[in-house]
């Protein structure tokens, strides 16, 4: 029994080292994770609208602009939070 218990240990311990989280634990894609962070960005909720996701890439468009003391890599990015956050809506929403 013993035995048992050392080799379900052994494998929970390489499914870890493999997949760097425990079986149990959810799997967290990339693209769930770049959607995350795109709404980080842009200050808005899972369940925003259309016009909620312009409207917060204006206001971080207008304060990141290099008019304004920003950088095109930080407009460049607001863009393609944008742009994923949009892609994300159904087809009727857009």
């Amino acid at each position: 029994m013993l035995k048992f218990i050392v080799i379900g240990g052994a494998l929970l311990l390489f499914f870890r080292w493999i997949f760097g989280r425990w079986p149990w634990q959810p799997k967290d894609s990339t693209r769930n994770h770049a959607l995350s962070r795109a709404r980080r960005l842009l200050g808005v909720e899972a369940r925003a609208s259309r016009p909620d996701i312009i409207a917060a890439h204006k206001r971080l468009v207008a304060m990141v602009h290099p008019d304004r003391g920003g950088s095109n890599e930080q407009v460049h990015e607001a863009n393609a939070a944008r742009d994923l956050l949009l892609d994300e809506l159904p087809r009727e929403v857009r």
